[in-house]
């Protein structure tokens, strides 16, 4: 079968088979894995999400390093290709999607049957491939974690990449004023027409006026839920525009930086931090991921939310994939769909 092999830490970036990079090239003779327990289900991969702990996990800097030679993370859709003997809620032919720890990116991949998600009829399969890190992340941290309500101030830094595009829409289904930050008119234009109510370009607007400016234009105090995938001077900068009792939700670091958020201050304001390592959740609390996956698969069936994917690519452009992602020109998610001869850029 296709596999992404990384057979060495290093640039994404670099085509497969160059002598610096990190990737073998990709061809079909990696072997399909087997049925490795009676509960098991072995799936024909259709489309795979690229993330950017993806990005990391290839150059070593994500928090999890696997021994090398592997294949990396990432959320995929499929078919069932295979089941084991106890398997009773799946057979072969049945649309699926999941995250996996590993393997994500091959022809085939084998997970146990209750980290499965069936994917509803009239759901396209790439769309439900980008649903379960990048909108999995946004829904728990926000529906579960801060517990978002209906008329409070959610400020989404990030808001143009997959986990900032997904936060501001469930921040719209909740009810919540979303203030949207991003680079960019395009971006600035998408974020307005999925219904953010306030965007800041911050490559042309200052950021913390900006915000001050519209939430005393709507008679709001502050922000109550700070969504963070970023880090660096952006949070140092949001801190100053809490309110008391906040819910700050740290999802990544694409800066680079990672913050300081002073304990006596989170103390005196009462503050609750929240780390959001979603993909833990399939190791400690299968359940949680899964009951948050179908309800993400419901929504998407009943047009409550809507996936942006702004590029799609074969296995063997994945060097492409991830120089979009660094690039940081992509608006919502970058897919590789897998045996495609023919893939259109959208």
């Amino acid at each position: 079968m296709e596999a992404l092999v990384v057979r060495r830490l290093g640039d994404p970036t670099l085509a497969p088979g160059e002598e610096a990079s990190p990737f073998a090239a990709v061809c079909g003779d990696h072997p399909v894995p087997e049925l490795s327990s009676p509960t098991a289900v072995r799936v024909h991969v259709v489309a795979v999400s690229l993330n950017f702990a993806t990005f990391l996990q290839v150059q070593g800097k994500y928090q999890e390093r696997p021994p090398l030679p592997f294949v990396p993370v990432s959320d995929y859709s499929g078919v069932v290709d295979a089941v084991g003997s106890a398997v009773s809620q799946l057979r072969p032919g049945d649309r699926v999607c999941s995250l996996a720890g590993l393997g994500a990116f091959a022809g085939f991949i084998v997970s146990d049957e209750k980290l499965l998600s069936i994917v509803p009829d009239g759901c396209d399969l790439v769309t439900a491939a980008a649903l379960p890190a990048a909108l999995g992340t946004s829904h728990f941290a926000l529906v579960h974690r801060a517990q978002l309500k209906a008329g409070q101030v959610l400020l989404v830094l990030g808001a143009a990449g997959g986990v900032g595009v997904s936060a501001v829409q469930i921040g719209k289904v909740c009810g919540a004023v979303v203030i949207a930050v991003a680079r960019g008119v395009d971006k600035f234009q998408y974020l307005k027409s999925i219904g953010a109510d306030h965007v800041i370009d911050t490559s042309k607007d200052n950021f913390r006026e900006s915000v001050k400016s519209f939430l005393k234009a709507k008679g709001l105090k502050g922000v109550d839920v700070l969504y963070d995938p970023v880090g660096g001077e952006f949070t140092q900068e949001s801190l100053k525009l809490l309110k008391w009792g906040v819910h700050i939700l740290v999802i990544g670091f694409a800066s680079g930086h990672v913050p300081v958020i002073g304990a006596n201050i989170a103390l005196i304001k009462n503050w609750t931090i929240h780390g959001l390592y979603w993909s833990s959740y399939l190791t400690h609390r299968p359940q949680v991921f899964i009951d948050t996956l179908n309800e993400l698969l419901s929504w998407l069936s009943k047009g409550m939310i809507t996936v942006k994917i702004s590029l799609r690519y074969r296995l063997s452009e994945a060097h492409l994939a991830f120089a979009a992602l660094r690039d940081r020109k992509v608006i919502g998610k970058v897919m590789i769909v897998m045996g495609s001869s023919a893939i259109p850029r959208l």
